[in-house]
């Protein structure tokens, strides 16, 4: 079997009336989708039509927990005590485990959203008690780990299965960190260019940063973003480079690191 690493797109994302990114059409072309569970976007119907959809496909559903903060969409820092961490992930992973049952589906993995996913890929211990309280409450989770930063070595010590990402819609400072989104350059718009650069991210297995540095790390699935307005296009734009150039798209197994 030749090279294979799995699609994941962050969604379930819209409330109430207000719709947010293509959601059905991205199914069609992802293998794994992080469904928003109510707290930084996202309400109980949403969940459960997206983890229905996403059954229907044989999509991979993961829980996608975030701080709450519907307005600011999970993006600003919020700063918690790491027991009420614990209790917020939790809170979450019961939610989505419930509505993925009720659409005949279960939440295979958890990745952090926004920036609790930020702050962990820089705080070790953040991270570490967030995967934790989500695997005392679900031990089977695979955790989806942003490559090459604090994220994966708190998984690495909790030696639970992971997957590491890299993003296809967002640029690289040369620490495997993302750039800030408030920087020119730091959202990748252009389909066509989020799949040429991440074919050779994972023919290489390395983390090309803006700088043209490399940062070697293991590849398991690649991300982009629901709520970017070309997020239809970079799927489809992935998905063909990819198989293009030898690389089939297939669920992570999730490996211990």
């Amino acid at each position: 079997m030749g090279q294979t690493v799995d699609l994941n797109a962050d969604m379930g994302e819209s409330f109430g009336p207000w719709v947010m990114g293509r959601d059905a059409e991205v199914l069609d072309v992802v293998t794994s989708a992080n469904v928003a569970c109510g707290l930084h976007a996202g309400d109980w119907d949403v969940m459960a039509e997206t983890m229905a959809a996403a059954v229907a496909r044989g999509v991979g559903i993961g829980a996608h927990p975030g701080f709450p903060d519907l307005q600011g969409f999970g993006r600003r820092k919020m700063v918690l005590p790491h027991q009420s961490l614990a209790h917020l992930v939790q809170y979450q992973v019961g939610a989505a485990q419930a509505l993925a049952r009720a659409t005949g589906g279960e939440v295979r993995h958890l990745k952090l959203h926004g920036a609790l996913a930020n702050m962990a890929a820089a705080d070790r211990a953040m991270a570490r008690a967030c995967y934790a309280a989500a695997l005392a409450v679900a031990p089977d989770l695979i955790v989806m780990v942003m490559a090459g930063t604090q994220q994966q070595a708190a998984a690495a010590e909790l030696g639970c299965r992971a997957a590491c990402e890299i993003f296809a819609d967002r640029a690289y400072n040369s620490d495997a960190s993302l750039v800030d989104r408030a920087l020119p350059g730091a959202v990748i718009h252009d389909a066509d260019l989020a799949g040429e650069r991440v074919a050779r991210m994972v023919k290489e297995g390395a983390i090309i940063a803006e700088d043209g540095s490399r940062i070697p790390t293991r590849i398991d699935t690649i991300c982009l973003h629901g709520d970017t307005p070309e997020a239809l296009e970079i799927a489809r734009s992935l998905r063909q480079t990819l198989e293009a150039t030898g690389i089939q798209l297939a669920q992570f197994t999730g490996a211990p690191l």
